[in-house]
């Protein structure tokens, strides 16, 4: 960085017969500003990413995949009501829980399989159906998104709040102008006439 970027970032900090309280208590802010973005976006990613994970994993951890067979032939998609998740639709399927007791219930199968045909789905440790988890992949991209997102929420309630105090304080500057202004004008407008 060349000297006169360094002292265009830092000129608030130098010491100035001209400089206001107001010009300090902005330079604050924008530290202030600065560290709650870079720890507190950062921290609040992680935090966030984390509390999203781990319930994701652990129920990747509780669901089983179980064979099962299908008791009625799956409508291809163009005639699943839902339009299907990835060539998935609603079929009647049967299946064995792990304590040996045979289940039948609706899960999402592959399109167009005929009855009889064999697949899979996934149950808990009761043997009751439950949707499939996400894999870990898609378990981990999904806290790295909401992570990404809560810390650019912190940054942006900072930016805010940032502009916020900005405004004020330029809002202040103003008036202490106009009063300064209100104060001077009248000696300097009749040492012209």
């Amino acid at each position: 960085m060349s000297a006169k970027a360094r002292g265009r970032l830092l000129w608030r900090w130098r010491r100035n017969p001209l400089k206001r309280r107001s010009d300090v208590v902005e330079a604050w802010v924008a530290l202030v500003a600065g560290l709650v973005m870079a720890v507190g976006g950062t921290t609040a990613g992680m935090v966030t990413s984390a509390a999203v994970e781990r319930p994701l994993l652990a129920e990747r951890a509780q669901h089983h995949p179980v064979p099962a067979r299908l008791l009625e032939n799956a409508p291809a998609v163009a005639q699943a009501a839902d339009g299907g998740k990835f060539g998935r639709v609603p079929a009647t399927v049967r299946w064995t829980a792990p304590d040996g007791s045979v289940h039948t219930g609706v899960a999402r199968v592959h399109e167009g399989r005929p009855a009889g045909s064999r697949t899979v789905v996934w149950t808990d440790a009761r043997g009751r159906l439950v949707s499939e988890p996400l894999t870990q992949r898609e378990a981990e991209t999904r806290a790295a998104l909401t992570g990404a997102t809560a810390a650019t929420g912190v940054c942006l309630v900072t930016l805010a709040g940032r502009r916020t105090v900005r405004w004020r304080l330029d809002r202040q500057r103003a008036a202490e102008w106009e009063r300064a202004w209100a104060e001077v004008e009248p000696r300097w407008s009749s040492r012209g006439g």
